[in-house]
């Protein structure tokens, strides 16, 4: 019996192999790439991003640059809303109490969240109904939030001053005093909003590779050690977000001052954004709101491009 040898293709008909060789490819050597079914997926958020992001940014950044009426009339006046936003002492006087305000709560926040964060990723019983709870003031109104700690912060039948009461304490005026109003919005969204950062950290805590924790343990490192030299390095990238988001928070925070304070007293919790707010729709300066908003992202800009620096750097 003889063994049948393969015979060979025939002329003009390829095999699998020579027609998988004869497959178009690009001029890199790979498959052909169609990179227009990419645009197709991202063109409704583009188009979106286009028309409620850009064109607005662009609009106001001409409207910065005129006398714009509510009547629909203005003038072209250049620059003479910026050179009149910068000597304006209460402008200056908002951007202080924004600063101020960012200083306190920024790290209070990322404390809190940090922490939180670490604690939830060391309980293993009902660790999903403890993350619900925390998370549930974050999709609060914000609104709602200031009006219930409005009422804590009640001088005279707030929850706070009756424990404070309770040890012979106060009463405190928290929101009427020019040095605890701020502390006291801060702690407030604080509280609102601390739960959307804890659950971007606790992510980035269950990324951290075990293998790297337990090397260090068998090296004889303790608890502080292992957090300080193994998962603070390991979650840089995620504590750069966190700082970033909750600064530009800080940066705009309006609602909350707004409700809890009305700006007050005297102008110690009058925000930039409050002041954009005042000037665009209760003396119908456009122009100049337009200015300060765009004073506001270029200050944001730089805030953030610095926490890069520091913080976000590569090793």
């Amino acid at each position: 019996m003889t063994n049948a040898i393969p015979s060979a293709p025939a002329a003009g008909r390829a095999g699998p192999a020579s027609r998988l060789r004869r497959a178009p490819r690009s001029s890199g050597g790979g498959p052909r790439r169609r990179p227009w079914i990419g645009l197709l997926f991202v063109a409704p958020m583009l188009v979106l991003f286009v028309l409620f992001r850009f064109l607005p940014a662009i609009g106001a950044l001409l409207l910065s640059l005129t006398d714009y009426r509510i009547s629909g009339k203005w003038d072209f006046i250049a620059f003479d809303n910026y050179t009149r936003l910068f000597s304006d002492s209460v402008f200056h006087e908002a951007l202080l109490v924004t600063v101020t305000y960012t200083v306190i709560f920024v790290p209070l926040t990322v404390l809190l969240s940090l922490g939180t964060a670490v604690l939830l990723h060391q309980v293993v019983w009902k660790r999903g109904f403890f993350r619900g709870v925390f998370f549930l003031p974050y999709v609060t109104s914000i609104v709602l939030a200031a009006v219930i700690w409005k009422w804590i912060y009640d001088a005279q039948d707030g929850l706070l001053n009756s424990i404070l009461g309770l040890v012979h304490l106060g009463p405190v005026d928290f929101l009427s005093q020019s040095s605890t109003v701020l502390p006291s919005i801060a702690v407030t969204s604080a509280w609102k909003g601390f739960g959307y950062s804890m659950l971007i950290l606790l992510a980035g805590l269950q990324a951290v590779p075990k293998s790297y924790l337990e090397a260090a343990m068998i090296d004889g490192a303790s608890t502080w050690q292992r957090f300080r030299y193994v998962t603070l390095p390991q979650l840089r990238p995620v504590l750069f977000f966190v700082l970033v988001i909750e600064t530009i928070g800080a940066f705009q925070v309006f609602d909350a001052m707004y409700v809890m304070t009305g700006g007050g007293p005297v102008h110690a919790s009058y925000s930039l954004v409050y002041f954009l707010y005042d000037s665009g729709f209760k003396y119908f300066d456009f122009g100049y709101a337009s200015a300060t908003g765009l004073v506001l992202f270029l200050i944001v800009l730089i805030v953030s491009l610095v926490q890069r620096r520091l913080v976000g750097r590569d090793d």
